[in-house]
């Protein structure tokens, strides 16, 4: 969880917050929560981001993937699709998250991809997709953020 990494960003998004004299790179983190879970984002672009999170100490009482595990790392990915495409002057704030859980997972990490159904002025809609590490799915997921302008 505390390790360091770098998230893949397409350039041209770095060189629009740069230009803010914002450093995204070292500005973005899954958030407290996320950090908390160990959400570790892989890749990160308005059409795909890609993140992991271990199973273990984020589990129910029999011992599998807590579903709200399973939402907070949905939303957080979906959250940064949105905020990837609002781009610098939104604001992506979720008001609908729908999970639907398949199977349990045990152990190891899980994947969540997150990809646009929906992109649009005022909204942004992404499909996460997560699975375990043998490709079968755990959860799907939906979520719609509010893309908000930034007051300046």
């Amino acid at each position: 969880m505390g390790e360091q990494h770098t998230v893949k960003f397409p350039q041209d998004i770095v060189d629009e917050y740069a230009a803010l004299g914002v450093d995204l790179p070292a500005l973005f983190s899954a958030g407290n929560l996320g950090d908390r879970m160990g959400v570790r984002i892989l890749e990160a672009s308005a059409e795909r981001v890609v993140g992991t999170m271990p199973v273990e100490g984020n589990t129910q009482p029999y011992g599998l993937l807590h579903g709200g595990a399973s939402a907070v790392l949905a939303e957080t990915l979906g959250s940064v699709g949105a905020m990837l495409h609002g781009r610098s002057a939104k604001m992506a704030v979720g008001v609908d998250l729908n999970c639907t859980h398949h199977r349990g997972a045990r152990s190891g990490l899980v994947t969540g991809v997150a990809t646009p159904v929906h992109l649009g002025r005022s909204t942004a809609t992404y499909e996460i997709v997560i699975t375990d590490e043998r490709e079968k799915r755990v959860c799907s997921a939906r979520l719609t953020c509010l893309l908000r302008d930034i007051e300046g």
